[in-house]
């Protein structure tokens, strides 16, 4: 939407287009009909001066009433109404004025009753013209300021949603880290600080994160060290990692926090039905114009049943990229033998 300012100089430019219209129609009309009349050059001078100023004020009256009042409802019965009472009051202003001026002169006293009808339909025509290009134009610039708040509160109210989706993500895995802290404290009490530390670095970052939308793939990558680094201090040799990706995907943009649910799902189904040793993969690469990750975790179909629903993590993740994208596609999900697999499509504007 226009600034104020531009749409105040777009008024006066408009305003000023309107009055060199009227006064062209106006005096081209008038001055046609006056000299039908065999009217003096004066005359028709003075007339057309008297009449032009009055025209003009009714519409200047008209733009600065729909400017601070703009009718909702019965607006044609409201712009009939007004346009007849200036047409009346501009009418009959000028008819006292040139009495005024020509008393003395009973051939223009009479040219004047006789040009009468004409004159109130010229002038309410061009004032109702005026009206409605003023209804119009005020219409479009409401129309344009509705639609400009709701686009802003649907931002904000987009904007509160991925924070909160964002913020819901981190409870769960905090209170997880928690309880391994508790129970390494009494037994592998240097692997108790290490993952404090570590907890302690991976929620700073994230408190960094909130702030931002986005992220390139390096910090995020950076990020989720840190959040697997802890998780590999809960389980031990149990869980094993691999990222792969080529260097050119790293200045690739990515929402942040986006990756680490993932892994948190695959952990989840991948390790927690199983006692042995798991390894779980994420590729990166770039695909026609999207960011491509592949997240892959074993599971065992007999206890996992990642299939039925996506769980908070995934679910609320493609929210988060539907909020973003308007898309429901860019996060998908299959299983190929013991492999669940998720992809992420992130395109790349």
């Amino acid at each position: 939407m226009k600034n104020k300012g531009t749409s105040t100089r777009s008024l006066i430019f408009a305003g000023i287009v309107y009055w060199a219209i009227i006064s062209i129609v106006y005096s081209v009309v008038l001055t046609t009909m006056l000299k039908n009349f065999r009217l003096t050059g004066i005359q028709v001078l003075v007339d057309l001066v008297v009449n032009n100023v009055l025209v003009t004020g009714s519409c200047l009256l008209v733009l600065h009433n729909m400017r601070y009042y703009l009718p909702r409802h019965e607006k044609y019965w409201y712009l009939l109404t007004v346009s007849l009472a200036l047409s009346g009051i501009s009418y009959w202003a000028a008819k006292g004025i040139l009495y005024l001026l020509f008393s003395s002169d009973l051939h223009y006293t009479e040219s004047f009753a006789a040009s009468g009808g004409i004159r109130f339909g010229i002038t309410f025509l061009l004032i109702g013209c005026v009206s409605m290009l003023s209804l119009l134009w005020y219409t479009q610039e409401a129309q344009q300021a509705t639609l400009k708040r709701k686009a802003d509160a649907e931002k904000l109210e987009k904007e509160a949603e991925l924070f909160k989706l964002r913020r819901q993500l981190q409870p769960h895995f905090l209170f997880n880290s928690l309880n391994s802290i508790s129970s390494l404290i009494g037994t592998q009490p240097e692997k108790a600080r290490h993952m404090i530390q570590q907890l302690s670095d991976f929620l700073r970052g994230s408190l960094k994160k909130d702030e931002q939308q986005w992220s390139s793939l390096e910090e995020e990558f950076q990020y989720l060290r840190l959040y697997l680094d802890i998780e590999k201090v809960r389980f031990g040799h149990r869980l094993q990692t691999e990222i792969r990706y080529p260097d050119e995907v790293l200045a690739c943009k990515i929402p942040s926090m986006l990756l680490q649910p993932v892994m948190e799902n695959a952990i989840k189904f991948g390790l927690y039905d199983t006692t042995g040793e798991v390894r779980i993969s994420l590729e990166a690469l770039s695909e026609e114009g999207y960011l491509k990750i592949i997240v892959t975790n074993p599971f065992d179909p007999e206890t996992s049943q990642p299939l039925k629903g996506t769980g908070f993590g995934l679910s609320s993740i493609k929210r988060r990229l539907y909020l973003l994208f308007a898309r429901n596609d860019l996060l998908q999900t299959s299983r190929e033998d013991t492999h669940f697999i998720t992809t992420l499509l992130i395109p790349q504007l």
